[in-house]
């Protein structure tokens, strides 16, 4: 294992602002699991998560690495979804829906970060780069 920066400083800005802000997503949200609920630090840092996960789904748009469909991939079909998600997390918490909230919330975190967090290590791909060297 030789892990380096390199790759990920010789990627587009796009791909930086993309892996920087998942990478901060995923520790938030990690704290938001631990942290109470309802507290005025929950609504901070859940605001602070929506917002760099809104940023992460848009910069996306912005990567075209993997091609299957034209420019596009199953990635960008997942942005949408966590942009959809993101709304419909936020309006259930406005509506005192807390339950569908914490479900919202919980399969963005494990779908958009977890999961596709791990696609990113395979083999070729940047972020494997940096952990594992090239």
């Amino acid at each position: 294992m030789n892990p380096s920066f390199a790759p990920l400083f010789a990627a587009s800005p796009a791909i930086q602002i993309h892996a920087v802000l998942a990478l901060a997503a995923f520790v938030v949200g990690l704290v938001q699991f631990a942290a109470p609920k309802g507290t005025p630090l929950h609504r901070a840092l859940g605001w602070l998560w929506v917002l760099g996960m809104a940023v992460v789904a848009l910069s996306s748009f912005l990567i075209h690495e993997i091609r299957l469909w034209g420019a596009w991939s199953p990635i960008h079909l997942l942005s949408v979804w966590v942009l959809l998600m993101l709304v419909v997390a936020i309006h259930a918490a406005r509506h005192g829906a807390i339950e569908r909230h914490r479900k919202t919330m919980r399969g963005l975190f494990v779908g958009a970060l977890v999961i596709a967090g791990l696609f990113t290590l395979m083999p070729g791909r940047i972020m494997h780069a940096v952990l594992f060297g090239a």
